[in-house]
């Protein structure tokens, strides 16, 4: 038993300055908070919300210029209380056509 626990303080002894670079490394690189795994992960964060960034500068940059469009064009309020709205003018009707088919089964196998 004393044999076995000489042989570790000696492996240690000679490779104490290994053992410490290699226990450094672990930390910073797996388990500090500011480890290169956790750095990895800010970094593919930041790309995602820079590209939700980008999508929301231009979604401003439309609504900026359809605001512009309002203030300056009342023919575009028009359009849009028209299709958004449905409103009308008094002499004119409305049908409001949909795209989604609706498949109703018959049930002319029952009778």
């Amino acid at each position: 038993m004393k044999n076995i626990g000489s042989i570790i303080w000696k492996f240690i002894g000679h490779n104490k300055y290994w053992l410490v670079i290699i226990i450094g490394i672990l930390i910073v690189g797996f388990i500090d908070e500011n480890s290169f795994v956790k750095r990895i992960q800010y970094s593919m964060e930041k790309s995602d919300l820079e590209e939700q960034i980008k999508e929301y500068n231009d979604q401003y940059a439309r609504d900026k210029e359809q605001l512009r469009q309002l203030s300056r064009n009342p023919e575009a309020i028009r359009k849009i209380a028209r299709e958004r709205y449905f409103m009308k003018t008094d002499d004119e009707d409305i049908f409001v056509l949909s795209d989604d088919i609706e498949e109703k089964e018959t049930d002319e196998t029952a009778q």
